[in-house]
């Protein structure tokens, strides 16, 4: 085993794409960064597998170059609902559809080659001035950043308190070996719940179930969403449903002295955006220029701006989720002014110049 450093510069604490994210940019900003998880890569949790096109760029920001064939890029967004249909093209860019264990792969790989000291199955204890307590002895640092998911041990252990929560849903997600036959993502509404189906292979597709209540099943995807399954046509899932919960909320700070949140730690967007991971990037970018500063204030007063939009994008896409008559009728005029669509994606995946570190 390798001996852990006695100090840093950074301290990250959790090793998921957003801490990784995070390491990254305040080793672009020359520091030295070390960061502790729980687990072991690759890390995996239950999501929509599809990057926005603010993800891509981010992504490039914080020098990770995705090398040809990785994953599966994608022009736009597609809402289905029964006989209805209404598409928008993304207006500079692509998304980009790919595991979330291969994007991690491809996050360590990076975070590994420019120096960054990763320590897996490695349990920090506690936090105190100056330093953490990992696996029993203490590593001195000057910043330590929580990236340990929305119930951060981090943000409770410097007592940072919840100042607003939306509402819990539930989401499971599953592998099909199915050929996508389409270049967009697609969301199939049906009440109170959602299919996101991403294609992330030439041969596989990806599909997140969410609902505002427990129970969905996808045994139940002939009655919920019977033309995703006709379009599935009986074909095996290639691994276990993995369940997680979506919502929105934001907390009263996002930093406490030396301490930053990042990521769900920091706060976090509801799944029916597609916003969550890009969001984190762009955090992890401002993040990393109020490190090289040395001063957190920045980043302070920049995130909840980053999160503005996202959470009210989620408002009114959960509404609509709620409301059936309102939901149709916004489609059936989307469908009929494709080019207002265009322009609400536009707004919605546009506001990455609004984030990039000063």
């Amino acid at each position: 085993m390798r001996r852990v450093a006695e100090d840093t510069d950074v301290f990250v604490i959790g090793g998921g794409p957003a801490g990784l994210a995070a390491a990254l940019a305040a080793r672009q900003a020359g520091l030295d960064v070390i960061v502790a998880d729980r687990g072991q890569a690759p890390v995996d949790k239950a999501c929509g597998e599809g990057l926005m096109p603010d993800g891509v760029a981010a992504l490039r920001l914080l020098g990770v170059h995705l090398p040809a064939g990785c994953g599966t890029p994608f022009r736009g967004i597609r809402f289905l609902d029964g006989d209805l249909a209404a598409e928008a093209s993304f207006a500079s860019g692509h998304g980009l559809g790919m595991r979330r264990t291969d994007l991690h792969r491809l996050l360590v790989d990076h975070a590994a080659g420019v120096g960054i000291d990763m320590r897996w199955h490695s349990d920090v204890a506690a936090i105190e001035p100056g330093g953490v307590w990992l696996d029993g002895r203490i590593v001195r640092c000057r910043w330590i950043v929580g990236a340990d998911v929305m119930q951060s041990r981090v943000r409770r252990s410097v007592g940072i308190p919840a100042a607003w929560r939306g509402a819990r849903r539930v989401g499971l997600r599953q592998h099909f070996r199915v050929r996508p036959g389409t270049d967009v993502g697609a969301v199939s509404w049906g009440s109170g719940r959602q299919a996101y189906v991403t294609p992330v292979a030439p041969d596989e597709i990806c599909i997140a179930l969410i609902a505002d209540r427990p129970g969905l099943r996808f045994a139940d995807l002939p009655a919920a969403f019977p033309d995703l399954a006709r379009r599935l046509g009986g074909a095996a899932p290639l691994d276990a449903a993995r369940g997680a919960v979506s919502m929105s909320a934001r907390w009263r700070a996002v930093t406490h002295g030396p301490v930053a949140l990042v990521g769900d730690a920091s706060g976090s967007v509801d799944a029916i955006t597609g916003e969550g991971m890009a969001l984190a990037f762009r955090q992890a970018l401002v993040l990393g220029a109020a490190l090289a500063r040395g001063d957190l204030a920045s980043y302070a007063a920049a995130h909840p701006r980053m999160g503005r939009l996202p959470r009210a994008m989620a408002r009114l896409l959960l509404f609509m989720g709620r409301h059936d008559g309102l939901r149709r009728g916004a489609l059936r005029l989307l469908a009929h002014q494709p080019g207002i669509f265009d322009r609400l994606l536009a707004v919605h995946v546009g506001g990455f110049g609004h984030a990039q570190p000063a």
